[in-house]
Formats: C-alpha cells, structure tokens, sequence
C-alpha cells in the first residue's frame, strides 16, 4: 500500500529491491485479484522477476523505475493483448505501445498486465464478455464503475501503487469515486492520444492518471504530458508535480448541487457532498451555492450528439459489416446508428452549444475558482445490472443518462479531479468532482493534495479483503 513516490524514493535509496516489489505486487494479486477481477492479461511470474531483477541491476531511467503498473485494456502495450473488452480483438497483441504507455516505460516502469473495462469503454460499470466483471471491493456485489474500473479497484486493493485511465464520460472519476480513490482528467489536449485517424474532430476524450494520493497523481500527470509533434490541438501543460509542495490559498469554491433540479441524486450523494463541502469550508476556503449557469439540457443534447459522432467515428466500420455488428454490445451499435445519422449541420449545431458552454463557463471562472459536483449521482449499484434505470423515482432515457453529471466538464475539456469524500451509511465510497478553468490542473492538484492531508480517505479506510 506504499504510494509510487514513496517506492520510488526506496528503490533509488536501495531500502527497496525492484525484486522485493515485484514479489510483494504479485502475492497480492494472488491474494486478491480472484475476488474482484481488477487485473487481466497478467504476465508470467518468472518472467516479471527477471525484468524486476533486470532493473535492480539497471542505471535507474526515472522515477517509475521499477515500479509495476499495469495498462488500461484500451490502450496498447508491446506483447500484451488489447481485447477492448470485445470478442472482435480479443488475443489481438500489441505490436508497439500506446505513445503515453511508451512515455511510462522510458520513466522505467515495468509493464505487469491489463486492467479491465468495459466493452470499448462505453458505459460506467465494468463488465464485458471477454474477461468478465470487476467488483466493488467495498462490497463484491457492486458495481466497481467504469470505464477505468479495473484501475480503480487496482489501486484501491493495493496491487498497484498508480495507474492510467481515460476519460470520455467521467471514466477516470466515478470509478474513482466508487473506490475511494484519487482520478484526474488533465486538461483536454495535454495528455495526446494516438497520432492516427482523425486528429482534429474528436476532442471528447482523453488519458489522465489515478493514485492513492495526489502528489502521485501529479507525478504520474508529467510523465504522461507533453507535446507530440506529429498532432495539432496539443497543449504545452508545464509541470505541476514541482508546485505540489505549495498550498492552493484560498479558493472560492462554487457549489452546483443538482444543476438546479436537473440531475436526480440519490439519496445520501447530496448529504456527503455537502458535508465534504463543509470541510472545505474548514480548510480556508469560501464555499458558495451557484445557480445553475447553463441549460442542461442543451449540455446533454451537444455532448450525445457529438459523442455518438465519435463512436460512430471508431467503431463504423465493425457496425458496417455484417459479420461483426452482433459482437457490438447493444449500446455501441445504438451510438453508432445514431452517429452515422446526423447530417454535418446536427454536429455543428452541437458544437456550438459546446462553444457556447465553454464561453459561459470562462466567465464563471472569472467569479469561482473551483466549481465541485459528485462524481457520481448514485451510489455502486448491482453487479448485474447493465446500467441503472431510474435514480430517485426518474427513469433513464439512455444508457449513460445516469452519468449526466460528469458532462458538464467533458464537454468543453475541463480539469477535474476526483477526490474521495467520505463513505454513506451503507459503507460505499462516493467522490467528489473538483472541476477547475482549463489549464488550472496544477491548482487543482494543490487543492485536492490539501483535502488529502486532511482526510487521507484511501488509508484510513481501505477495503477489508485482507
């Protein structure tokens, strides 16, 4: 349960061996991945020693060096499969890694595995028909979240010290939330993504890192970052792990409660924000209650527009051919019909509300520093339900309307960072959405190094699955 910083500290003192961490990292996934399903595609033993044991004889390459870490099963690593959680690529291997995936190796990191997600990452909860369901280590009936749920459950179970996710549609917060873990979605266009296909429409997702702490988060957000000359639209994010030692001052935080009514919560998600707020107000800083700012509506109809236009985008060409449609789940192919049917003036309406949004909330910032939602608006449901279908007496109109809160930031690539708040009377965790201006991602780190401190949430109240 050592953070990364901490084990990288030990291994360049020689208090640690590559060796020794790699044996302690195995045993306990041995010990409890059977339980909850969080890594897959796990490597050999032998042949994770021999590299540990490689690295302990190795001039170190940088901070990650030795640590295991295993990879998102969206993004590539050399030699490990990328199932996507689908029949269609399940076994296809890696012939090279993803660009941040090749960024964590050249830091010295050794690649031990995958973690699971859903089928192509849609929807927030963590099942598919290739390696099965992740659990909620908090409860093994419950759902763990999505997409990055098998990174979340990782972390919180102690079988990595940090870990990637991504993030389209709240993918590194609510699982995050769930397992009482720390999540970030950097600012759109510092973590680049794959130089190929389009590079210039499709700005809704992104990588970020996960952590049991935030000064881990922020080391793991600069290994990640930086500009690649082969894509546009990228931005230089400077460094914020060497600003991690300064506090945040006081911030003006502003509340946005339900969206003015918009977004059912389920009962005790507003308790725990509220009482998380409170906190904060301890901690110095001006806690305020903020009307809704825009019309969430026009926010949903801009982010399912656009958003099935990319999957559309992605996953077209497997709709297309008839003997591939049926291994798409159902809500992959309702995306992608609904992508392939809108003319180039729908996406541009769409964007325009986008625009329009990211305007709006420019000058929000002007008023507020920091703008907080839950990251989830319900608490972990059952593992067998493919989604929930009401919240609160209010039915779901689509697969991911229960995710409606986490759209705000997505739609125009905003900060946030997921901060564990407390757990509810049921012993399930819930999380906190630390939204911030783009480019504010080193304040917001600060600010939720801060709430760490003071609540050290993920030690003080780990999973009991001993």
């Amino acid at each position: 349960m050592m953070g990364a910083l901490a084990q990288s500290e030990a291994l360049a003192n020689g208090s640690l061996t590559a060796v020794a961490l790699m044996e302690a990292t195995l045993a306990r996934i041995d010990a409890v991945n059977g339980r909850v399903n969080a890594i897959v595609s796990l490597r050999e033993h032998e042949t994770l020693l021999a590299e540990a044991r490689a690295a302990d004889e190795a001039p170190r390459k940088g901070w990650l060096h030795g640590i295991p870490m295993a990879i998102k099963d969206l993004a590539d690593a050399e030699g490990l499969p990328t199932s996507r959680g689908s029949p269609l690529f399940a076994g296809s291997v890696a012939m090279q890694d993803s660009l941040f995936v090749s960024r964590l190796r050249a830091a010295g990191a050794i690649i031990i595995g995958k973690t699971n997600t859903p089928e192509f990452g849609l929807g927030s909860h963590t099942f598919n028909p290739v390696h099965g369901a992740t659990c909620n280590p908090y409860d093994l009936s419950k759902s763990a979240g999505g997409s990055s749920g098998g990174a979340a459950v990782a972390l919180a179970c102690g079988m990595v010290s940090v870990a990637d996710g991504s993030d389209m549609m709240g993918s590194l917060r609510n699982p995050a939330g769930w397992n009482n873990v720390y999540g970030m979605r950097p600012s759109w266009g510092s973590v680049p993504g794959e130089p190929e296909g389009d590079m210039f429409l499709h700005t809704l997702s992104t990588s970020g890192p996960m952590a049991r702490n935030p000064r881990d988060l922020a080391a793991l957000l600069d290994t990640m970052t930086g500009l690649d000359p082969r894509q546009p639209l990228g931005k230089d994010a400077g460094k914020t792990f060497a600003k991690m030692d300064h506090p945040p001052g006081a911030l003006r935080i502003g509340w946005l409660s339900d969206w003015g009514g918009a977004f059912p919560y389920e009962d005790g998600i507003a308790t725990l924000s509220e009482a998380a707020l409170g906190q904060f107000g301890d901690l110095g800083h001006d806690v305020s209650y903020l009307d809704a700012p825009f019309a969430a509506e026009a926010i949903w109809d801009s982010w399912i527009t656009l958003r099935s236009f990319a999957i559309a985008g992605g996953l077209g060409v497997n709709y297309n051919n008839p003997d591939e449609r049926d291994f798409l789940k159902e809500a992959a192919q309702w995306e992608v019909r609904r992508g392939l049917a809108f003319s180039a003036m729908d996406v541009h309406r769409a964007s325009v509300v986008r625009s329009e949004w990211y305007r709006t909330a420019a000058a929000l910032f002007d008023r507020v520093d920091v703008l907080v939602l839950p990251s989830a608006q319900l608490w972990p449901f059952a593992i067998e339900e493919v989604h929930p279908m009401e919240i609160a007496g209010q039915t779901m109109d689509t697969y991911h309307r229960w995710m409606q809160v986490v759209v705000p930031a997505s739609l125009i690539g905003l900060p946030v960072v997921n901060v564990p708040a407390g757990f509810g009377a049921n012993g399930l965790p819930g999380g906190l959405q630390l939204i911030g201006r783009h480019g504010s991602d080193a304040r917001l780190l600060q600010l939720a190094q801060q709430w760490h401190e003071h609540t050290v949430w993920p030690q003080r109240r780990p999973p009991d699955l001993p």
